[in-house]
């Protein structure tokens, strides 16, 4: 079996090189996995290692929810590649929420939907979380109340009510999301 490793490629075509000369953007799924992989196996190259991970879990969206015994399923994803991978992940989910979180200013329902819509989309259980505002409807505080089972949530008033005190919020939003916020079961209350 011939297996074309990484120093067998041109350094030029490499996904590290090819990063640092012509940015990231250029770069393909495939290759910033395997940027964050470093390298591949005694039996195949960082881009293959790469392409089976993403093979695997159907491209990102997938891959974006797996846990790190998950990734260690992947032969050649140990601990410290599953770790690595999950940590850019979560680095990339928490980036798409903090321009949401800068003085997000909630006017309507449809205003909070938009702004829970990234974060809660591919959620597997009931959620019940509360938005927190202040006078000028900015959000200051978003806290998941409660994770429920695939289709239920119990929620107790004063767990609701102990954040606002906290944070002297002016309003509350509620929304308790099911298994695709797009989908079944959603409610938004506003107070």
């Amino acid at each position: 079996m011939n297996v074309m490793l990484i120093r067998d490629v041109p350094k030029s075509e490499r996904p590290r090189e090819r990063m640092m000369r012509e940015g990231a953007q250029t770069l393909s799924n495939q290759d910033l996995i395997a940027v964050l992989l470093g390298s591949g196996t005694k039996s195949e190259s960082v881009l293959q290692l790469a392409g089976r991970v993403i093979q695997h879990f159907d491209g990102l969206k997938l891959l974006k929810e797996a846990s790190i015994p998950e990734l260690q399923n992947i032969k050649g994803i140990g601990e410290a590649k599953a770790v690595t991978i999950k940590a850019a992940m979560e680095l990339g989910k928490r980036i798409q929420q903090f321009s949401v979180i800068d003085r997000y200013t909630i006017r309507s329902p449809e205003d909070a939907a938009n702004y829970m819509m990234e974060e809660m989309r591919h959620l597997t259980q009931e959620h019940f979380v509360a938005l927190y505002l202040n006078t000028k409807n900015h959000v200051m505080h978003k806290q998941t109340i409660f994770i429920g089972s695939l289709n239920a949530s119990i929620v107790h008033p004063r767990e609701l009510f102990k954040e606002a005190f906290r944070y002297s919020a002016a309003s509350i939003v509620f929304a308790h999301i099911g298994m695709k916020f797009l989908g079944r079961n959603n409610n938004l209350l506003c107070f």
